[in-house]
């Protein structure tokens, strides 16, 4: 079976599925979200297949009104870091797909047999996977797992044993071997310091953990106490690459029909774990420009430039050729594959990293010690790329003091950040002052009228005019400028504060402020409002990290008005605007 036939079926199958109080039919096919997680700072990147439904088990968003239906099923692209360096075995990837169906919970339903008032519950959820993995798939479950309860403490309470699970699985097979875990490998949250939470079932095909099944039944307060939550939702995530080797009955996700077409175009290269590196790395690379991510010095750009550069020192020469097979591969699934747009800023990082890696390696062959920080500082070899370099050639190189003089340009760094916090400010005139915060009124439209993979890349304010660049692939046409003026327009209008709070970087990150969460913030940021919560909304229009100066209402903007909107660079684009 195919892997765009596992995709059809998972989708189809549950498209056909409800719950007894699902209040519609069947589960709603919800397209995937962006790698960049919605007004969720606290993480690089989407991880997991809920993050983009985490309002609706929150309560913050009606799923019957948003989809006409309790019950969701999607397919997310996904990218983990924690794992890179496993990369290349036979089961770890940085860009992978997540299957999931999801029922939340809603007060307004009638109340089902155990409770709840979510769309459906344990029972369903356990039938319908174990129909899909059997009878879809065709598949042999190994074993399931279950929460076999905690009497300690550690999840701030006594806990009892998933005894429902354990009889719904019994029912629906009683030949399945039913193994039973505490809290590390069955009960799931919550995210933060509270939050709903709860036990999982898993299940186990060829000794692999196919499916994590979350029954969020508690509510776990800052003090680690519980609470049975009044209404009870469904969270499961399957991986698609996973499900994929099994069904294809493969040993390895590289062996499968979503690797095999690109390892083969890379089989000049001899090394069979360079080979699985360089096709995780590409395809995740395109994935993540695609989704507005460019190559950078920090953050999520780093994460890609990273990425790239480990492919790109093999020198290549087939780089468009791999994109042109892995875009045509996902294209039917994600048509925001820009392929010229992705062609374009792989080969400028290629042209500026072959430029680096040529002035780097010359330094290899000039001494038998290497200072990693001047590599690093004047060349931008990243740390990881000296190591593995070094040890091809049986260099040593020392770690130590490359962390101590990081440390040390890290504090000269964060000493000169207050200047750079004027947020490009040339100096603190009255018109300076107006249009910094201008410019955080056009953060935020632009994200509201682009979407949330807008996120500024620089500005510059003089006393005649503001200019701001963000991430974005597109010209913007005329209508979506003038949204963008429009929405600031009102905003000004509407007499908006504009106040500031000092906290903590990880607070600002829990109150959803826009940032760049790095090194680069001291032990407490102003996190600068504009909005009024007295009002009907009572809600802020823009929350951001920043270090002021600004206006003290938007009525003192006057009329905000775009001159020009162009390209910077590959996936960045700048608007310039001024106030009249």
């Amino acid at each position: 079976m195919k892997s765009e036939e596992v995709r059809k079926k998972f989708l189809e199958f549950f498209s056909a599925k409800g719950g007894p109080a699902s209040g519609g039919e069947g589960h709603k096919i919800v397209p995937s979200s962006s790698l960049v997680p919605e007004n969720d700072p606290s993480v690089l990147f989407t991880t997991a297949g809920m993050q983009q439904f985490k309002p609706y088990y929150t309560g913050d968003k009606n799923a019957q009104k948003d989809f006409g239906t309790l019950n969701t099923v999607s397919i997310q692209k996904c990218v983990r870091t924690s794992d890179i360096e496993e990369v290349g075995d036979d089961s770890h990837l940085t860009f992978f797909e997540m299957m999931g169906n999801f029922s939340f919970a809603s007060p307004a339903t009638p109340e089902r047999s155990d409770g709840g008032r979510g769309g459906y519950f344990k029972k369903e959820a356990i039938k319908y996977a174990y129909e899909f993995i059997t009878k879809e798939m065709g598949l042999k479950i190994d074993y399931v797992s279950i929460f076999k309860g905690d009497p300690s403490t550690n999840l701030g309470q006594a806990i009892p044993r998933d005894e429902e699970s354990y009889n719904v699985w019994k029912e629906t097979d009683s030949s399945i071997e039913i193994k039973e875990f505490g809290k590390e490998d069955n009960f799931w949250g919550p995210t933060g310091n509270e939050g709903p939470c709860g036990p999982t079932t898993e299940i186990y095909v060829n000794g692999v953990e196919i499916w994590n099944i979350v029954f969020n039944e508690y509510y776990s307060h800052p003090d680690s106490s519980l609470t049975a939550l009044e209404t009870k939702g469904v969270d499961t995530g399957m991986g698609f690459e996973r499900l994929v080797v099994a069904v294809q009955k493969k040993k390895s996700i590289y062996e499968t029909d979503l690797f095999d077409f690109i390892i083969k175009k890379l089989g000049f290269i001899e090394d069979e774990k360079q080979k699985r590196i360089m096709a995780d790395h590409i395809k995740a690379s395109i994935f993540l420009i695609s989704d507005g991510i460019t190559p950078s010095n920090t953050d999520r750009g780093y994460i890609l430039r990273r990425l790239l550069r480990r492919v790109i020192r093999h020198k290549l020469n087939n780089i468009d050729e791999l994109v042109d097979i892995i875009i045509s591969k996902y294209f039917d699934v994600y048509n925001n594959l820009d392929k010229d747009n992705i062609k374009k800023i792989i080969n400028t990082e290629k042209e500026k990293f072959e430029e680096t890696l040529n002035k780097g390696l010359k330094q290899f062959e000039k001494a038998k010690m290497i200072d990693p920080f001047i590599l690093f500082s004047t060349y931008g070899f990243p740390l990881e790329l000296t190591m593995e370099l070094a040890k091809e050639r049986g260099i040593e190189i020392d770690i130590k003091d490359f962390e101590e003089k990081m440390k040390e340009h890290q504090e000269i760094s964060r000493a000169g950040m207050e200047e750079k916090f004027k947020g490009g400010l040339a100096g603190h005139s009255e018109m300076e002052i107006k249009y910094h915060t201008a410019t955080h009124l056009l953060h935020q439209a632009l994200r509201e009228i682009l979407g949330n993979h807008v996120f500024q890349k620089g500005s510059n304010i003089t006393p005649k005019r503001l200019r701001f660049d963000f991430s974005h692939l597109d010209k913007m046409t005329d209508e979506e400028k003038k949204k963008v003026e429009d929405l600031i327009n009102q905003k000004i209008k509407e007499n908006l504060s504009v106040s500031f709070e000092e906290m903590k970087v990880e607070e600002a990150k829990k109150q959803g402020a826009l940032g760049v969460f790095d090194e680069k913030y001291g032990e407490k940021v102003k996190v600068y409002s504009v909005g009024n919560p007295s009002t009907s909304s009572g809600q802020v229009f823009s929350k951001e990290i920043c270090g002021g100066p600004h206006v003290k209402n938007t009525s003192e903007l006057g009329k905000f008005r775009i001159q020009k909107e162009e390209a910077v660079s590959a996936g960045v684009r700048r608007i310039k605007a001024i106030l009249e």
